[in-house]
């Protein structure tokens, strides 16, 4: 079986999208299956993480050629708000275009059930839930970084941390606010900032924080982020998944959610704290774990249950995945042929 394996505008996405796509190719080549990164119709599948024209154009001809399309929802008009600058203008006719690429599909991967049951208003195409993934490989051997993370941001443990792009819609406000209220606590974001993409309030926001609240930036070990915190904060509004919460958990940080249906698996106080209301009721969260034992225990519970989200434990789902997809699509052509007999 061979994949055409695209992403669309790959050498400009970062984030969450592109680590979902390095953890896809990393399951590929786990499976032995044959791929290319380029979008060709010499395949037995296209599938495609980002459904741009381009991906569109192809999504066309496979069907029309009988090769099975499979593609990713990792873009919902919900959560294209409040991220880049004329993101939330675009997102009322982001929504119809989407509808119709992801109509093409023969089958839609979803990275969670709240991002499918998005999905159902959109088209009626059949879907399958498969987590984005978490790589222990990417998070291996951070504890050797603690110290110079520390050190270069000027952190003291308790940290309470994010990792990820800077937008509003992951909660900048209460995070800024956040440490406003906690001035004895450090707070860092890791992640780009972007400025030139990002619309006044986002850069107002950044700009007034106070001085125990630090935007590292662009970093290029990512391991130091969570080698450095301590109470991973996750004040988010709308998340298709969520990988760096799943790596967080992996790497045994207690973590703080919105109470939001994106983290429904979640269990409030055995392996997260969820916050059901503003700023306030977040303060009082990261109060209790200011408590190591609690912070310790609430992290070992976390990472057990993000074991069940490595790549090693989704791997047969993917293999599962492309066998089916497949074997539907040989069917009706066999069919095809016996009636022609």
């Amino acid at each position: 079986m061979k994949v055409s394996h695209y992403f669309e505008f790959e050498e400009h996405v970062t984030g969450g999208i592109r680590e979902s796509v390095i953890h896809q190719r990393k399951l590929l080549d786990r499976l032995g299956m044959e791929y290319t990164t380029e979008p060709t119709l010499d395949a037995d599948v296209f599938e495609c993480n980002l459904v741009g024209p381009r991906s569109v154009w192809y999504a066309r001809r496979a069907r029309k050629r009988g090769i099975p399309v499979i593609a990713h929802t990792h873009v919902t008009a919900e959560d294209f708000g409040d991220s880049f600058r004329f993101t939330n203008a675009l997102s009322r006719p982001l929504r119809p275009y989407l509808e119709r690429a992801y109509g093409l599909a023969d089958h839609l991967v979803c990275p969670s059930e709240y991002n499918r049951d998005l999905i159902k208003s959109y088209t009626n195409t059949p879907t399958t839930v498969i987590s984005n993934g978490v790589d222990p490989e990417k998070i291996d051997g951070l504890e050797a970084l603690e110290a110079t993370y520390r050190d270069r941001y000027d952190l003291n443990p308790p940290t309470v941390f994010m990792v990820g792009h800077v937008m509003k819609r992951k909660g900048l406000e209460t995070f800024v606010e956040l440490a406003r209220r906690m001035p004895n606590i450090d707070f860092a974001w890791f992640g780009p900032i972007d400025r030139a993409l990002k619309g006044r309030e986002t850069k107002r926001l950044i700009d007034n924080a106070p001085e125990n609240c630090t935007f590292t930036g662009y970093i290029e070990d990512i391991r130091g982020a969570y080698a450095a915190g301590d109470i991973f904060c996750f004040p988010t509004h709308e998340e298709n998944e969520g990988i760096a919460l799943l790596e967080a958990m992996l790497t045994g940080h207690p973590v703080v959610v919105r109470d939001i249906e994106t983290f429904s698996w979640l269990a409030d106080g055995e392996d997260c704290l969820k916050v059901d209301g503003g700023v306030q009721a977040f303060e009082t969260t990261i109060e209790r774990l200011t408590d190591p034992e609690f912070r310790d225990r609430l992290g070992t519970a976390a990472a057990a249950r993000a074991e069940g989200f490595t790549l090693a434990s989704i791997a047969d789902q993917y293999r599962s995945l492309y066998e089916t997809i497949v074997e539907s699509h040989a069917q009706p052509i066999a069919d095809q042929h016996t009636k022609l007999a």
